[in-house]
């Protein structure tokens, strides 16, 4: 069910690749929702993605962007202004790539040419973004900023690597930039920490099922889907949420505030063939 919560408002959704990941769910709520956009990914995503149906379905126009690439970024705000008719007020960070993950490098053990890689993709790409859309004033007042970040920024997840870095300088650069968006253009920043998610990125990462089985074990409200992002997105992007800002939200089914949920219990104990009551 649609409730016209962006009726009037453009944006920007950088990072769909496939029906898997979450910006393509973001679109495809932005759009029930009532906005128009622009889509944005790296040329070789755009080749390997299957983003001309995404496009065709929402009515949007794809501008092809190495989101790590000042110009090209610029080339995107730019050609977004001119497509939907004026500044935007909503924007989607949904990039993140390790190739130590990928090369299966442990954190003990990195490549540093490849963390170099994996900062500049999934994090300064973000503060780019900002500085590009702030330095030719794209966004318009009220408008939204989200990035897509992890529990990993806050806490060691075992398989999650450098990316955990990367998720953290994220959030650093969503405080710092939101507050002066805040203060000098009423624009909030703000990145969410979702639950793990079997994205096309996600499943790359070492030991994601049981993962996935374990964050589901332990959250009161079980993982939250790459839908259910999406329309927490949404609320983000419309104007019922004005005066958030600088915030890492969770959503997560509560797994951020858990220790040890029964259902995890149960089943540790049940790995070490124990029968223990637990109340």
């Amino acid at each position: 069910m649609a409730y016209n919560l962006l009726k009037g408002k453009k944006g920007i959704i950088f990072g769909a690749l496939d029906s898997n990941s979450i910006a393509w769910k973001v679109a495809e709520q932005a759009y029930e929702e009532g906005a128009v956009f622009t889509l944005s990914n790296t040329p070789t995503a755009l080749r390997f993605g299957q983003l001309d149906e995404l496009a065709a379905k929402c009515n949007a126009e794809i501008i092809a962007a190495d989101a790590t690439n000042v110009a090209d970024l610029s080339n995107v705000f730019e050609k977004s202004m001119e497509v939907l008719g004026g500044k935007v007020d909503f924007v989607l960070h949904s990039i993140g790539m390790s190739l130590n993950v990928r090369k299966k490098r442990v954190y003990n053990d990195l490549d540093y040419n490849f963390l170099n890689k994996t900062l500049d993709i999934s994090a300064i790409s973000f503060h780019k973004m900002l500085q590009v859309a702030f330095k030719m004033d794209a966004i318009n007042s009220w408008g939204s900023v989200v990035a897509l970040s992890y529990i990993a920024a806050q806490r060691t997840l075992y398989g999650y690597n450098d990316m955990a870095d990367a998720k953290s300088l994220l959030e650093s650069i969503a405080r710092s930039f939101g507050y002066i968006y805040g203060r000098e253009r009423k624009i909030r920043v703000n990145t969410i920490s979702q639950s793990p998610t079997m994205t096309t990125a996600g499943s790359g990462v070492k030991g994601m099922g049981g993962l996935m089985d374990f964050t589901e074990r332990m959250s009161p409200l079980g993982n939250a889907s790459s839908e259910e992002c999406a329309n927490y997105c949404i609320t983000l992007f419309s104007d019922l949420s004005k005066k958030v800002t600088m915030q890492n939200l969770y959503h997560d089914g509560g797994f951020s505030n858990m220790g040890m949920s029964l259902r995890a219990m149960k089943m540790y104990n049940k790995s070490l063939g124990e029968d223990l009551d637990i109340e």
